[in-house]
């Protein structure tokens, strides 16, 4: 019997972006105290700690949408790790309107969304979120399939 069902979950999509973006918004938050308080942050080893703490949580993602779909866990990995980005993008609002200094939205030295940084998160978060569903997949296989 077929499944009607496309390949993409998307239960297994939306739980994979907030677990996700549950792990992504304490990094945020504390990227930002970290930026506020140390005086050269971009040149401490917090930036590329922070930074491996968000490709683990892409990876979370992943991982959880991964092991929901064992049909498509690429897919729905990546589906799930790029939504976490997309819900992280009104936290991130959040965080600038707080912030008391003039950095701009999207134009200046250190713009809030800069069209680079948000490819760079939406490659990553991808690339991590098919590692995720490889991990969280393995294993498992599709119902109503028996090995070879």
């Amino acid at each position: 019997m077929t499944d009607a069902r496309g390949p993409v979950d998307a239960r297994a999509v939306l739980g994979g972006a907030i677990a996700g973006l549950l792990l992504i918004v304490p990094v945020t938050i504390v990227r930002a105290a970290l930026d506020r308080s140390l005086d050269d942050f971009d040149d401490s080893p917090w930036k590329g700690i922070l930074f491996v703490a968000l490709l683990l949580a892409f990876l979370a993602a992943g991982a959880y949408a991964g092991r929901l779909t064992p049909r498509a866990p690429l897919s729905n990995g990546a589906l799930a790790a790029l939504g976490a980005v997309v819900l992280w993008l009104p936290v991130r609002f959040v965080i600038w309107l707080v912030r008391d200094d003039s950095r701009g939205l999207f134009r200046g030295g250190e713009a809030a969304f800069s069209p680079g940084q948000l490819l760079a998160a939406g490659v990553f978060a991808v690339a991590m979120g098919m590692v995720g569903a490889l991990v969280g997949g393995r294993g498992r296989r599709p119902r109503g399939r028996e090995p070879a």
